[in-house]
């Protein structure tokens, strides 16, 4: 008798953990399937917003910065400031081993216009880093309204990290679409759909530290950003 009540006490407990696991699994299930919906709600509701961005129709600010990561954004940010939609540009994250005159014959740019009007950043390692090195450069020469030129999949954490770093300072979206997502389907181009995730991934983790009020890094390579003056 007593080897039998043993074995139903251990079936008993085993019967008990069994129930547990599957509630715990079952609870998981849940908490898993919650996170992708909100994840996926959020990811369609930034890829919307992300086409939706339009360069405004009449571009005008103080000055303008581009954050680097392609030759793209840089003529355009260029073009912009010989239309005189601003009076001065930064160029953000510019690699230390590129010059400003490698710079000036891919925009086929004139030198008097690089050597007047153009400034280049080589501290910023990543975007905060360009919101740090954009942020010292506006308190030095006093803007109170900056056109900022990056990809339309980038701009929103462009505009988050800068707006961070800059508060009072009015910041003018002027996306360069490298991708139409409104006519094209997108979610069947696997670089584009990648491309995207990964910012809205950047985006989220960029959002949250906003609400926890973390600043990690300054995102320059070392010491205070270090921004060529036209001319230099």
């Amino acid at each position: 008798m007593a080897e039998r009540g043993k074995w139903l006490e251990r079936a008993a407990r085993r019967r008990q953990s069994r129930s547990l696991l599957r509630k715990v699994l079952r609870r998981g299930f849940f908490v898993l399937l919650a996170f992708l919906t909100v994840f996926i709600a959020g990811f369609l509701q930034f890829a919307d917003t992300v086409a939706s961005l339009q360069p405004p129709a009449t571009p005008k600010a103080d000055a303008i910065v581009v954050l680097t990561g392609g030759f793209q954004r840089i003529d355009q940010a260029v073009d912009l400031l010989k239309l005189g939609a601003g009076k001065r540009l930064l160029i953000s994250g510019v690699h230390p081993s590129t010059t400003r005159s490698q710079i000036r014959r891919n925009t086929q740019s004139s030198a008097d216009l690089f050597k007047c009007c153009v400034d280049i950043g080589h501290a910023a390692i990543d975007t905060i880093g360009n919101a740090t090195e954009t942020s010292l450069w506006i308190r030095n020469r006093g803007y109170r309204t900056i056109l900022v030129v990056t990809n339309n999949y980038h701009m929103p954490r462009s505009l988050l990290e800068l707006r961070r770093a800059r508060p009072e300072t009015e910041f003018i979206a002027y996306p360069v679409v490298n991708s139409d997502l409104k006519t094209t389907n997108w979610l069947r181009n696997p670089l584009v759909l990648k491309a995207i995730l990964l910012e809205y991934g950047k985006y989220s983790v960029a959002t949250l530290r906003d609400v926890m009020g973390a600043r990690w890094t300054n995102g320059l390579r070392s010491g205070p950003s270090h921004i060529a003056p036209a001319g230099e």
